[in-house]
């Protein structure tokens, strides 16, 4: 298991022979900050990569540097400036699929299979990106809260209707809701501050029992502990003030459980630049 520290609860971990890894990063523009993305895939090598906040149509995502680092198979959905997921893969993939929730069409979640003949044929991936909700954490004066209460409300009905429920999947993405009390700098002052607020935990917690997803993150890091995975462009210093919440998740459905190997929150990536994502890249190892 993953050794915890103080400071760096998650740090980066060797791959465990014949692991798979599956990163996920709110890149924040996959154009803006290409070089970052690269930097990510020279150092950690995972064989899959999600993104959220792409922010590109699909036909001017920019794959050729995936490419010439192996991963050729890709999943989009993508839109100008705003909102857009992304499935990068050293793997095959099939069946790839952009699904559209509360009727709109705003490029927040794709998935894919993995293909081929290897022990990690057969998982399915779900990369998500969750409407942020917006500043008031009412949904009767804030449609944009109200939005993000009903895209995790039809995810909690949509996932489980899809097939077979015992499958192995793997849910990530930036869900823009800090769950624990532990994955905000201070849970009392965050209780009314839309990522924290108890509906919000509410329904996340009910998204996340309707297919018994187990937290791939939290399996190594207890619940005592604090985790971060955002820090605030606002803060002047985001290291000393670290004022930070976990909005980036991974989850893994029970036949993937026993199968957790590692998993790395990686916070130094927060300073890897002057103009970085707020977001730092997440990733799990599962064994053979």
């Amino acid at each position: 298991m993953t050794s915890v520290d103080a400071a760096d609860p998650l740090p980066a971990q060797p791959k465990p022979p014949g692991a798979l890894r599956i990163a996920t990063w709110n890149i924040n523009s996959v154009r803006l900050r290409a070089d970052l993305v690269g930097q990510l895939l020279d150092t950690a090598a995972p064989d899959l990569l999600c993104l959220q906040e792409t922010k590109v149509p699909d036909g001017l995502f920019p794959l050729e540097p995936f490419r010439l680092r192996g991963y050729r198979w890709h999943a989009l959905a993508g839109m100008k400036a705003y909102n857009g997921v992304a499935i990068l893969s050293r793997l095959p993939l099939e069946g790839a699929a952009v699904h559209d929730h509360c009727g709109r069409q705003d490029c927040r979640h794709v998935a894919a299979t993995i293909a081929g003949d290897g022990p990690a044929a057969g998982i399915e991936v779900h990369n998500l990106y969750v409407p942020s909700g917006g500043d008031v954490p009412d949904p009767a004066a804030n449609e944009k809260f109200a939005h993000k209460l009903d895209f995790v409300g039809e995810l909690t009905g949509w996932l489980p209707a899809q097939g077979d429920p015992g499958r192995r999947r793997v849910l990530v993405g930036d869900l823009n809701i800090a769950p624990l009390e532990n994955d905000v700098w201070s849970h009392k002052q965050m209780l009314d501050v839309v990522s924290h607020t108890p509906v919000e935990v509410a329904r996340l917690a009910a998204m996340q029992q309707s297919l018994e997803w187990v937290d791939a993150v939290r399996h190594f890091v207890p619940a005592d502990r604090k985790l971060y995975s955002w820090w605030s462009y606002r803060a002047r210093d985001w290291v000393v003030s670290d004022r930070g919440r976990r909005l980036d998740h991974v989850w893994v459905t029970p036949p993937l459980a026993d199968r957790l190997a590692g998993a790395t929150v990686l916070r130094p990536a927060r300073g890897w630049q002057p103009k970085p994502s707020d977001h730092v890249p997440v990733w799990v190892d599962l064994t053979p």
